[in-house]
């Protein structure tokens, strides 16, 4: 929670439930268990949201109304399926009229189980979307980068294995074009890092740099620059020489 710098709109969508994690949530952003202390605010309002949480199934009549708010939602966003029937459809599932769970319609990128989900898992579930959330903000995506590496890892065994297949069997085992795509991919999730890493410090040279008074340069009348600090509380300017 310490590196979320903006505070996320949450919607709340309640499909064909049977009201019991409706209610949870519902005691999860009031005063009761008030989700609101980290950071999340609610709203109605689909174009001002950044998080979506569903509860319920999906079915043939609420699917394109879910589709339609998911869609009305500003990039980036996540979402969150709260409860045994917003994940699979729960004991819903094979009721005729039942699509599924909220993925169904919409990807998913958290899923709270439960029957009726509890409401510290809820909250929980909040926490990892505000996370993500500001992850998305950040442009950073550290799944798909770890994703790329462990491919890079992956076709790494798969070429010493090659390789110890072709030594076996006499045959050539140089292959520079897979080696400098191997180092290419690794370069790829260090300069990710490296970019990461420089946006923090920009972001906290800017802060500090807000904070320092301003100095200027003047000429007296001798012609000598004297640097004058400007004071912020009012008080006018002092002049050093």
């Amino acid at each position: 929670m310490k590196d979320v710098k903006k505070s996320p709109w949450l919607i709340h969508y309640d499909g064909s439930s049977c009201n019991g994690c409706d209610i949870e949530v519902l005691a999860c952003l009031t005063p009761v268990y008030d989700a609101e202390r980290f950071g999340v605010v609610n709203t109605g309002d689909p174009y001002q949201a950044d998080i979506l949480v569903v509860t319920g199934g999906v079915n043939h009549q609420n699917a394109p109304v879910l589709k339609q708010i998911y869609e009305q939602m500003a990039e980036p966003k996540v979402v969150v399926a709260v409860g045994t029937c917003g994940c699979t459809g729960g004991i819903f599932k094979e009721c005729y009229n039942i699509l599924g769970g909220a993925d169904t319609v919409i990807p998913v990128d958290i899923y709270v189980p439960g029957c009726a989900a509890r409401p510290q898992s809820i909250i929980d579930g909040i926490l990892q979307a505000v996370a993500l959330f500001q992850k998305r903000v950040d442009g950073i995506d550290e799944e798909a980068i770890a994703a790329e590496v462990a491919h890079d890892q992956k076709k790494a065994e798969a070429k010493i294995a090659e390789d110890k297949a072709r030594k076996e069997a006499g045959l050539d085992t140089s292959d520079k074009e897979f080696e400098e795509t191997l180092v290419e991919g690794m370069n790829y999730a260090r300069q990710k890092a490296k970019a990461a890493l420089k946006a923090d410090r920009a972001e906290a040279e800017r802060e500090a740099s807000a904070t320092e008074p301003e100095v200027f340069a003047a000429k007296t009348e001798s012609g000598e620059e004297v640097k004058e600090e400007e004071k912020k509380d009012g008080e006018g300017t002092e002049s050093k020489e």
